[in-house]
């Protein structure tokens, strides 16, 4: 299989408004030194005010790769989390089941591990639920023994 000519949206929120496209720049710079990974055009549009917020920004950035195969594709997709992409060149692609198969195993086991990080959170979060509300059923009886004496 040939190069494949990609074409990527990345939007960034954030303060202040010229972190914005410094971050961008940077994340574009990194996203060039990836392997398999070159990129042939960027343009990044201007940081603008969001509605209802006095200094929150956003900003988004039009980016042209070229991968050296299916593989990069989807490691763009998952480390960089873009809000598009397109692939333009080829149109199509010829795989075999072994090929498919790796990158079926590869995304699998990206989405185990996101599955697992998100039930640890969940776990952590009801320990830390648990704990406040025993802390403040603590603080409560305290308060009510401190008024039962005066």
């Amino acid at each position: 299989m040939g190069k494949l000519q990609v074409s990527i949206i990345l939007e960034i929120l954030g303060r202040p408004k010229e972190h914005l496209t410094e971050s961008l720049n940077a994340l574009i710079d990194k996203m060039n030194t990836e392997k398999g990974t070159r990129v042939k055009e960027k343009t990044i549009h201007e940081p603008v005010l969001v509605k209802d917020s006095k200094d929150l920004f956003t900003t988004f950035s039009e980016v042209f790769l070229e991968l050296d195969s299916l593989e990069e594709y989807f490691e763009i997709m998952f480390r960089y989390m873009p809000s598009h992409i397109e692939l333009i060149n080829p149109e199509e692609i010829a795989l075999q089941n072994s090929d498919l198969n790796q990158l079926a195993s590869k995304l699998m086991q990206r989405l185990h591990d996101y599955d697992a990080l998100a039930k640890k959170a969940l776990m952590e979060n009801d320990i830390l639920l648990k704990r406040l509300n025993e802390s403040s059923s603590e603080k409560v009886k305290e308060s009510k023994g401190k008024k039962k004496k005066n």
